[in-house]
């Protein structure tokens, strides 16, 4: 197969973009990355001020051997571009009455830990732990692995059995509540639901494999804060010969008899007979690619997905150290649950959240100033509706937080904190051209948008789809791997049709 000639075009500089283009470019392709934001990353930029140093999107870093994979791939080592190292503990989890429970892959600790406020949840443990396993397992073999471009990728022998086992009309918190009944066992593992953008009401039971992905196989920090990943995709992509060029929007999508001849930007024409179109399929089909030439993606059809959730994040410069903080910490309300109804049925902004803080500075010296602390502080936001107006709530709804957090233990933080710099699901839609300012593309709040996403395959041909909103789904190791399967396929296809 001799690729040398061909020309694709990458839109979008996110991981799922740069993995897409680190592979192709390694086939032969001449790779144009086009990146509207001035920096590759996507959802994943640094934020440095006054000597703080912060990630602003993904911070939990999971499934370390796919990020692996990607570099084996194309003969290099990942351990050469960026240093990943595992954290002790998955997240300190803080409850309301003081109950402290530090996610850590040592299931004696845990159990221990939950019998502290309830024995029952404690013996049953292990049990939901092998069922975890026994759900990501199954993920991995019939899923995570495999491209669902097609009908004939959809009725592939085994994958409907693999479906059914998977548990598909069963919710995750129905699935927890076979092994716990504590509040406090409940939210802690139904909150993976949010790491894909859901309720744990609604959210499939497959969900419940998180608890394995975090807490066994392990969560991981970058050296130097998690950008570090992005920047280490991009060196890898430029030394393979790909192009990526930042400040440059894409505009259309060019189609011409049904396939599909290079882009658009404000600064000219870009000519390829291949388009991989990162970041969020549904603003990509709206904004980029003609109706006429998406008849199975109308616009009425894409109204008809629920997005995801969203969040409202702040980046706070704080002059102390809270010693209570670990690298992850959640603050969990008095009564779990509720913030999911102001989120995806009133379109509100929750008034009893979760809150998260990353606090890299806890892990790694230099994040922050001596005797300061860089907080990343999250809290889950509903996406963009008429309901809720962030230019004008912004600032009330982050002192909201601030005194929230002061009230659960973070004692001075409002006038210890020397800035708080706000991200709101406006910025991130205006950055990051993501549907209705959605985190990870479509919610996973139902079976049809959990196991039947957006098609990585676009009926235009030579044009493909890859990041959160379509197989596999969000979160920076999925959308890694969107990449990965969809450059394969291409260079598969090439090569049975050369």
């Amino acid at each position: 197969m001799n690729t040398s000639m061909k020309k694709a075009i990458v839109i979008g500089a996110g991981l799922g973009g740069l993995a897409a283009a680190i592979k192709l470019a390694h086939a032969g392709y001449r790779v144009t990355v086009l990146e509207q934001q001035a920096t590759v990353g996507g959802k994943l930029q640094r934020v440095q001020r006054d000597g703080y140093l912060f990630d602003r999107g993904p911070s939990t870093i999971t499934m370390r051997h796919i990020f692996e994979s990607l570099f084996k791939s194309v003969g290099r080592s990942l351990e050469d571009y960026v240093t990943l190292y595992r954290l002790d503990s998955a997240s300190r989890n803080l409850f309301h009455d003081g109950s402290i429970v530090d996610g850590t892959s040592d299931q004696e600790a845990m159990i221990e830990q939950l019998a502290a406020f309830s024995p029952r949840d404690a013996a049953n443990y292990r049990s939901f732990m092998e069922e975890s396993a026994a759900l990501y397992r199954l993920a991995e073999e019939q899923f995570l692995n495999r491209l669902l471009a097609g009908w004939s990728d959809k009725l592939r022998p085994g994958l409907v059995g693999g479906f059914l086992k998977a548990k598909p009309f069963t919710s995750l918190n129905g699935l927890l509540r076979r092994y716990f009944s504590h509040p406090h066992t409940l939210a802690m593992f139904g909150r993976y639901a949010t790491y894909v953008g859901s309720d744990p009401a609604k959210a499939p039971a497959i969900f419940g494999m998180l608890a394995h992905v975090e807490l066994e196989l392990g969560v991981y920090a970058a050296k130097g804060g998690n950008y570090e990943i992005a920047e280490a995709f991009s060196k890898l992509a430029k030394e393979l010969g790909a192009e990526i060029v930042t400040s440059e929007k894409v505009l259309h999508i060019v189609v011409k008899r049904g396939k599909v001849t290079g882009v658009s930007t404000a600064k000219g024409d870009y000519g390829a007979e291949l388009v991989v179109a990162g970041g969020d399929v549904l603003s990509v089909n709206r904004e980029l690619i003609p109706a006429n030439a998406r008849p199975s993606m109308s616009n009425a059809r894409i109204g008809g997905y629920e997005p995801s959730l969203s969040g409202f994040a702040m980046m706070a410069g704080v002059r102390r150290v809270y010693s209570g903080l670990r690298h992850h910490t959640v603050f969990y309300p008095s009564i779990y649950g509720g913030e999911f109804s102001d989120i995806f049925q009133r379109l509100t902004a929750p008034t009893d959240p979760a809150i998260y803080i990353c606090h890299s500075g806890y892990s790694e010296a230099g994040m922050a100033p001596p005797g300061g602390s860089n907080l990343f502080i999250l809290a889950n936001a509903p996406y963009l509706s008429e309901r809720w107006d962030w230019e004008k709530q912004r600032e009330e709804y982050a002192a909201f937080l601030l005194t929230k957090l002061e009230e659960r233990g973070l004692c001075g933080l409002v006038s210890s904190t020397e800035f708080a710099e706000t991200y709101s699901p406006l910025d991130l839609q205006a950055d990051t051209s993501a549907y209705r300012g959605a985190i990870y593309g479509i919610s996973s709040n139902t079976p049809r948008q959990t196991f039947n996403r957006p098609s990585n395959k676009s009926n235009v041909e030579g044009l493909w789809f890859v990041g959160g909103t379509t197989h596999p789904g969000g979160g920076t190791p999925m959308v890694t791997l969107s990449g990965m399967l969809v450059a394969d396929r291409i260079l598969k296809n090439a090569a049975s049709s050369s």
